[in-house]
């Protein structure tokens, strides 16, 4: 009954739990339980996200992002993207190397994207993995490592990126034996590491 968990969580929110702070301030963006206010929903996400609440830091960043009940700003969506990035928030270390990639919010900057991706992408995080493949393909923020980019891409689609297999594919026709060998020995490592952390 979302009337009802929304009544417990404003009790909960207005005494400053940031839990609570947050699903309230999901229930205002979704309209379950109240009328969809995005306005209503920034308001509680700011105040969980400033007692660091990664997922309110993270959608808080989104609304900035989007303007969706704030002024769009990317300065701002990239603030709130690094402070759920640097407590390991995947969601937000991918958006935030978007943010490098493309120079929104902060001057463009390939390193940084790839290192943002690289940290997503060793959380399992398969948009991550499969841009990683293209930055590695293109030798963008990164040396150019075919092997290395097949890698990422085979992880990618293991993990249910679409995209990744069909690239996998194409760079796999020009790679040597010897490279292949080593782009599914780095795969298979990278997917160990990945399980074994997700363990």
């Amino acid at each position: 009954d979302y009337v009802e968990a929304v009544k417990w969580y404003r009790k909960a929110a207005e005494q400053g739990h940031a839990s609570a702070q947050y699903n309230l301030g999901n229930m205002y963006r979704t309209g379950e339980g109240v009328p969809q206010d995005y306005v209503e929903a920034v308001k509680w996400y700011r105040k969980a996200a400033e007692q660091g609440h990664a997922s309110a830091q993270y959608n808080l960043g989104n609304m900035y992002r989007t303007g969706e009940g704030v002024p769009q700003d990317d300065v701002e969506a990239v603030k709130w993207y690094r402070k759920a990035a640097e407590q390991g928030y995947a969601s937000a270390q991918y958006n935030l190397g978007l943010m490098y990639d493309n120079g929104e919010g902060v001057p463009e900057d390939d390193a940084e994207a790839v290192k943002w991706w690289s940290k997503a992408a060793e959380q399992g995080h398969a948009a991550a993995q499969y841009n990683l493949g293209s930055m590695y393909d293109n030798g963008e923020g990164v040396p150019e490592d075919d092997a290395e980019a097949y890698a990422w891409w085979n992880v990618a689609e293991a993990g249910g990126h679409k995209s990744a297999q069909k690239n996998r594919d194409i760079i796999k026709r020009n790679l040597t034996p010897t490279q292949l060998e080593r782009g599914q020995a780095l795969a298979k490592e990278i997917f160990e590491r990945i399980q074994k952390r997700n363990e």
